[in-house]
C-alpha cells in the first residue's frame, strides 16, 4: 500500500472546529503578544467546545507539536514562555 501523502494536522487545521486565529499570530517575537492574541481569539470563539483557557492552551500545544523539529530552540522558547504568559493572563500558576 502506498503511504498516505495527506496529514493529519493539515485536515484537523482546515476542517475542525478550532477557533479562528489571527494570521502570522506564531511568527511574531514576543510571548506576551502571541499570549494576548490567542488569548483575545479564544475568548471570541463561538466554536470552541471547552474553556477558553483551554482552547488557547491546545492550539498554542498544537502548534508547537505540529512544527516539531522544525522550530529552533530560540523559537520553540518563544512559544514556551508565550505559554507561560497564556498561564498569567488566565490567572493560573506558571508551570515550574
Amino acid at each position: 500500500m502506498a503511504k498516505s501523502k495527506k496529514k493529519w494536522s493539515r485536515d484537523v487545521t482546515e476542517h475542525s472546529d478550532a477557533m479562528d486565529l489571527k494570521e502570522g499570530v506564531f511568527k511574531s517575537d514576543d510571548p506576551k503578544k502571541i499570549a494576548r492574541s490567542v488569548k483575545h481569539s479564544s475568548e471570541e470563539s463561538h466554536r470552541r467546545k471547552s474553556s477558553p483557557f483551554r482552547a488557547a492552551m491546545s492550539m498554542l500545544t498544537f502548534y508547537i507539536n505540529r512544527a516539531g523539529d522544525q522550530l529552533t530552540k530560540k523559537r520553540r522558547g518563544t512559544l514556551e514562555k508565550a505559554k507561560d504568559e497564556l498561564r498569567k493572563d488566565f490567572d493560573r500558576q506558571p508551570k515550574k
